[in-house]
């Protein structure tokens, strides 16, 4: 039997004797975010301004934004848990890039340029560069359970999806106590501290998803 041969037939027995990875992905960052939950009630809560924020383009923006990354983010580990995976799974995020490179030109254009400076470092930017990552941990290490039942084509390439996948949970869960909504504010400091958990979930996934 040829090798490609054999990995398919292991796969599809898995998949005959095991549930889908899409529905055990979503268990798993279910319980993942259960705990982050927990974690943001007690350490962090909704802001205060909520109702007000609520009807605000920017607010809304924000969280659209990180409701978009943790859908694709979804669906690129997914893809990363299999291991026929495309050659090029980060192209899932491309709709990502394209509403935030939008997000920041539209702030650039309706504000003066001498705000743009205040916008961007904000006033929590400190907070967010520690609370996504915390709020990232557990979702991160459900995850990472999860894919250990697929068969990553790149171990290290999966580990950084489920990251991703993570950070994008802990910034939603954030955003809701942020009290930034520039795009310039978002776009910046959510994706720097999404990084550290990104590469966390690559350097774990590359020995602990081999098969």
């Amino acid at each position: 039997m040829k090798t490609e041969q054999l990995v398919e037939a292991l796969v599809a027995d898995r998949a005959a004797r095991r549930k889908p990875i899409s529905l055990v992905l979503a268990l798993g960052i279910a319980l993942g975010g259960a705990a982050s939950l927990v974690l943001f009630l007690i350490d962090l809560g909704v802001r205060a301004d909520i109702g007000p924020a609520l009807a605000t383009w920017r607010f809304d923006l924000k969280i659209g934004m990180v409701v978009l990354a943790l859908i694709l983010a979804f669906g690129l580990c997914r893809e990363c848990a299999r291991p026929d995976a495309s050659r090029r799974p980060a192209w899932r995020l491309l709709a990502l890039a394209v509403l935030a490179i939008g997000a920041v030109a539209l702030e650039l254009a309706v504000v003066p340029r001498a705000t743009w400076g205040t916008r961007l470092v904000g006033t929590n930017s400190m907070v967010c560069l520690s609370a996504i990552p915390v709020l990232s941990i557990a979702p991160l290490v459900a995850v990472l359970t999860v894919l250990r039942r697929g068969a990553a084509a790149s171990p290290a390439l999966a580990g950084a999806a489920a990251g991703l996948l993570a950070a994008a949970l802990g910034a939603m869960l954030y955003a809701f106590h942020c009290f930034d909504d520039s795009p310039l504010f978002v776009v910046t400091w959510y994706s720097l501290a999404a990084i550290p958990i990104v590469l966390v979930g690559a350097l774990i996934g590359r020995r602990l998803l081999r098969w």
